[in-house]
């Protein structure tokens, strides 16, 4: 069996006060490129991975065992990956696409939101666990008891797209760093009434109206909102590290920001304006010595593809033979 993910680009979180009694509340957006995992049952577990992306796999065989008597019994090889902690949710689409693969292959119907309990996702944020599920844009309405609930989900224009950079600095904080913060009492709810407004009355109006310059003009204003719930713990509105390329996104885009914990910031553009900006942007980069992967981030309005090993050589064979 084969999993295709999406990668999640991370939009924003809005009240880390819980001010009227559920916290966070995220929104993201479903890009393509991300996970391709292969699972098949097996004698004794076999991972074929590298670096983190072992440990997460190894979690979420024995959560879905713990769970569901699943067993341990699995060949799980990663092909294509996600980087890990650079803000474009590696760890929540490589947990779901094991956990669907080991459902699947034992006849479980579980809901996303079970599947994504049982695997530990959604503590603070369910952009990645529903990008997963559905791809677009999705907003979720803050966590209170379990996983947030799904309040929103849009098609995403697909002649919009993002210039992605991910700049060669320190790694975000993964969660483990991330608890101490995202368990204490920060944040400020007149910034959480703000970003809200801006959601309702200006991003979600111009996204139904495909209104590609308001949309990023309030995304922009909503990331420095988010920026200030996480001032502290950034040194301010962005990270430092990467305001030199915020900037230059924040003039030639339509809309900028720093998805999660980052180093991968992003611009909003259309995406014929690629090769364009992404020329312009390599030459910035390279005056002013910063190393840094740029990438087109294409949306993707599907969840995760599962694909049976069987219909998979059979795509195969067909394109080989060019029928």
């Amino acid at each position: 069996m084969i999993i295709r993910t999406p990668k999640r680009l991370h939009l924003g979180l809005i009240d880390p006060t819980g001010s009227l009694g559920r916290r966070f509340g995220s929104l993201g957006v479903a890009l393509e490129g991300g996970y391709e995992v292969k699972v098949l049952p097996a004698e004794r577990l076999e991972v074929k991975a590298e670096g983190e992306d072992v440990e997460t796999i190894k979690k979420a065989v024995e959560r879905m065992n713990s769970a569901f008597g699943t067993g341990t019994g699995y060949l799980i090889e990663v092909r294509k990956a996600i980087p890990r902690h650079v803000g474009l949710g590696s760890t929540t689409q490589l947990s779901l696409a094991v956990g669907t693969a080991i459902a699947r292959l034992n006849n479980l119907n579980v809901s996303i939101e079970k599947l994504a309990e049982v695997l530990g996702r959604g503590k603070n944020s369910g952009a990645g666990i529903y990008a997963f599920a559905h791809g677009g844009f999705v907003l979720d309405g803050g966590v209170k008891e379990g996983i947030p609930p799904l309040i929103l989900r849009e098609e995403f224009p697909g002649e919009w797209a993002f210039l992605l950079v991910i700049p060669e600095v320190k790694p975000g904080l993964d969660e483990e760093e991330e608890k101490p913060i995202m368990g204490g009492n920060f944040g400020d709810v007149n910034v959480a009434m703000e970003i809200s407004h801006r959601i309702l009355l200006g991003l979600l109006p111009a996204l139904k109206e495909r209104n590609v310059r308001a949309f990023g003009e309030h995304l922009s204003a909503i990331q420095r909102l988010v920026g200030r719930h996480f001032a502290e713990f950034q040194g301010g509105e962005f990270r430092e590290d990467v305001e030199l390329i915020l900037d230059w996104l924040g003039k030639k885009t339509y809309g900028a920001g720093q998805s999660s914990w980052g180093p991968t910031v992003y611009g909003l553009i259309l995406k014929a304006e690629f090769q364009r900006l992404s020329a312009e942007l390599n030459d910035h980069l390279k005056e002013h010595g910063i190393r840094a992967k740029v990438e087109l981030g294409l949306p993707r309005n599907t969840g995760a593809e599962v694909v049976s090993e069987n219909a998979f050589l059979e795509r195969l064979i067909r394109s080989v033979g060019g029928s």
